[in-house]
């Protein structure tokens, strides 16, 4: 292989760690939280740098497949979880 080849190949694989690595360490926080909207249940897991965040994505994605539609999925965010469960990672 030409030397510029590796070169490139190399600063791809630095910069993919560096990103991989970056994107690791910011996550403090790991929460599965249970919604129940409209007698349908959903559940997910999510991670991030605060409590709170991670509890406020993992209820977005559980709501996600028991909602349809904008309104729905907003109300069902607005819904207290019926269970949430956070560990620190």
């Amino acid at each position: 292989m030409k030397r510029s080849t590796l070169v490139t190949v190399g600063a791809i694989v630095v910069f993919g760690a560096y990103l991989l690595y970056s994107t690791l360490t910011s996550q403090k926080y790991s929460c599965t939280v249970s919604v129940t909207y409209q007698g349908r249940t959903g559940t997910a897991t999510a991670s991030a740098a605060s409590e709170h965040d991670a509890t406020q994505q993992a209820q977005t994605t559980a709501c996600g497949p028991i909602t349809s539609g904008m309104n729905e999925s907003i109300a069902c965010s607005n819904t207290a979880p019926t269970k949430t469960e956070c560990k620190t990672l």
